[in-house]
């Protein structure tokens, strides 16, 4: 829902779009955290959340975490959270923010060994993707480095006999009722003795004989549910078609194929053919020594099956057609910013690789993420992005420290509001941001994934074209060509190991669930 009031003190009420519809600012507030851990806990590293995703309806969510599981939590009945007495003052039953609550959770991926290459294949869960539902049935495609699952979750009912003819203080052993067991049990022969003499019952030479009146002690058995539980299992597997690590998968809008990337290539599988798959993409030069770029991430169009959108490590996002031809290793379009003469260093080509892409719901907009910009593309406009939110300017000193403990390659992923007015991404010390993509918009909220989100305040740094919005030391006004001093995104302390690498945005609703190390944050808005 949305607020009359900013995220900030200094946040105005509300923003215009160029169209003149007023976009409101939203006051991002806390909802929900499941397996927050103490203050000096120890986090154990198969706990780690790595993997995040909405379905279409955002009625379920889950999440994978580098043990290999998968926690699945549905959306709860707002009736069962509202209170008599709430009702009661209420005249009519007000619009909640969407809540969760546990569902059920499964083993996903086991560690494996390659011994061909004599490899350890973690697993870790790198992405996760619902697909269709069947007969009241939830599938959902779940990978690691090597292997593809698709997962069936169901409800099961637990049953339990009822009525049964023995008292209930009777017990046989570790439960099974045998022969030998009701024969040695005194108060079985006591129960079964007062049976025969208060029926008066005969025999004959066929055997037993009801009386006319029947046996008043002896009742049918029967079944009744107990409890509704999920369960989950496998229906298929798609494995042994990836020479290297499979970063993404993702579904294609006619329900019936997937794609998966990694490094070098794109393979396109039927979902109910597991030993065979269709290679698209193929980047592998001939000779390994001229590779110049790999494959960072994958995506199919929202809506047409024939368009998927892959991107590089050279910063560069490729549309491909698969009418065209049957291998798509010719784009249609590329998109790609020309580099600033003078600007290339070292950590240049690292900091350009992009991380994630995202198409908007409706798919004319792209959303890519590097290290240290958020971009946003027109398909329709390769030449640059519409909009360039500049997230980690303040770690442009640092590179050659961040290249030395490896934290520059980390991967941030990025996501886009149903309505597709807002983008948001994730930083280092648990912090992530949300920003305003509508015309005119200058709106940008910076947020820690803690139960006081709000802690670190609005930074207002954004140029005011909308055009660049930096969470820099300084930005430079390009109109009129003066300095002002912005405000650190860290208040000055960079912790590292805390980073907000994987987030999600629910499909219909101002509601964002991040990960924080083994720990699922929820806001609201």
């Amino acid at each position: 829902m949305s607020s009359s009031g900013g995220a900030g003190a200094d946040a105005p009420a509300s923003r215009t779009s160029g169209g003149g519809e007023a976009v409101d600012a939203l006051e991002w507030k806390f909802s929900q955290a499941f397996g927050e851990r103490a203050a000096g806990e120890q986090v154990q590293e198969v706990d780690i959340i790595s993997a995040i995703e909405f379905d279409k309806t955002g009625e379920h969510l889950a999440t994978g975490d580098r043990g290999g599981r998968v926690v699945l939590f549905e959306k709860t009945d707002a009736k069962e959270l509202r209170v008599r007495q709430e009702l009661e003052r209420s005249d009519f039953a007000s619009p909640r923010y969407p809540e969760y609550r546990y569902s059920t959770e499964f083993q996903s991926h086991e560690p494996e060994f390659d011994y061909l290459k004599s490899l350890e294949i973690e697993e870790k869960i790198n992405k996760i993707r619902w697909c269709h539902t069947a007969n009241g049935a939830r599938f959902l495609l779940s990978t690691n480095d090597k292997t593809i699952k698709l997962w069936k979750v169901s409800e099961k009912k637990l049953k339990k006999v009822n009525e049964l003819n023995l008292e209930p203080s009777i017990r046989f052993g570790n439960g099974s009722l045998t022969e030998g067991s009701i024969l040695s049990s005194p108060k079985a022969c006591s129960l079964r003795n007062s049976l025969l003499d208060q029926d008066a019952l005969a025999f004959n030479d066929e055997g037993f004989l009801f009386p006319p009146d029947g046996i008043s002690s002896l009742r049918l058995p029967r079944v009744s549910s107990i409890k509704v539980t999920p369960f989950a299992r496998s229906r298929r597997v798609y494995a042994n078609a990836h020479a290297y690590h499979i970063n993404s998968i993702s579904n294609n809008s006619d329900g019936e194929t997937f794609i998966s990337a990694d490094d070098l290539r794109i393979n396109l599988w039927n979902m109910e053919i597991t030993n065979q798959s269709f290679n698209i993409v193929d980047i592998k030069p001939s000779n390994m020594e001229d590779l110049i770029e790999v494959i960072t991430s994958a995506e199919f169009h929202p809506f047409h099956c024939n368009l998927l959108a892959y991107s590089s490590s050279k910063g560069t996002i490729r549309l491909v057609d698969l009418r065209q031809s049957a291998l798509c290793d010719s784009h249609s379009k590329l998109f790609e910013e020309q580099e600033v003469p003078g600007s290339r260093s070292f950590c240049t080509e690292i900091i350009a690789s992009i991380s994630d892409i995202k198409f908007a719901r409706g798919g004319r907009y792209i959303l890519s993420r590097d290290y240290m910009t958020l971009k946003l593309w027109d398909v329709n406009m390769e030449a640059s992005p519409v909009l360039t939110f500049k997230v980690h300017e303040y770690l442009r000193p640092k590179l050659c420290d961040l290249y030395e403990n490896d934290s520059i390659f980390d991967k941030f992923e990025c996501c886009l509001s149903g309505d597709g007015l807002r983008v948001a991404t994730g930083s280092y010390n648990n912090l992530f941001c949300v920003f305003g993509v509508s015309p005119g918009s200058d709106e940008s909220a910076l947020l820690e994934a803690s139960k006081t989100p709000n802690r670190r305040r609005l930074l207002q740094t954004s140029i005011k074209s909308g055009r660049f919005v930096n969470f820099g030391r300084g930005r430079r006004d390009n109109r009129r060509g003066n300095e002002t001093q912005g405000i650190e995104m860290n208040g000055g302390t960079h912790d590292f190991t805390s980073k907000l690498l994987h987030l999600a945005w629910h499909p219909a609703a101002n509601l964002i669930a991040c990960a924080a190390s083994n720990s699922l944050y929820m806001y609201y808005a």
